[in-house]
């Protein structure tokens, strides 16, 4: 089992930036394919981005490409969100999640095992 713990979330105007991170407990990350996804007020919840366990092999959505970076900390046992550039249309809850089945189908939410509990990202215009 591992627990996952976001945080890093808040309220940004259009054009700013946040970093989210994504605390582990439990088990190391460094076995897990890392994801983050998000989730909008009436929308499904939607791929942001993947990591690979050696964080040789990054995947972005469309609408994160060129703005968000995601990355991990084995040490801290943490993996990080970078936000930048951020549209109001950013504006969910994200959530980082865990995948101990390798590489593939990384954008299907139904592939990964454990999830955190989310948190909020608001952006105003």
């Amino acid at each position: 089992q591992v627990q996952l713990v976001e945080s890093g979330g808040g309220l940004v105007q259009a054009g700013g930036a946040l970093r989210l991170s994504c605390a582990a407990s439990g088990r190391t990350l460094s076995r897990y394919v890392m994801g983050w996804f998000r989730q909008a007020p009436g929308k499904e919840r939607e791929f942001v981005a993947a990591l690979s366990q050696t964080s040789r092999y990054t995947d972005y959505a469309d609408s994160a490409k060129g703005r968000f970076t995601i990355s991990r900390d084995n040490a801290k046992n943490t993996v990080y969100l970078r936000l930048d550039s951020l549209k109001p249309e950013d504006t969910a809850v994200y959530f980082c999640a865990a995948d101990p089945d390798g590489w593939s189908d990384r954008a299907l939410k139904e592939r990964y095992h454990y999830w955190g509990q989310g948190t909020q990202v608001t952006v105003s215009s």
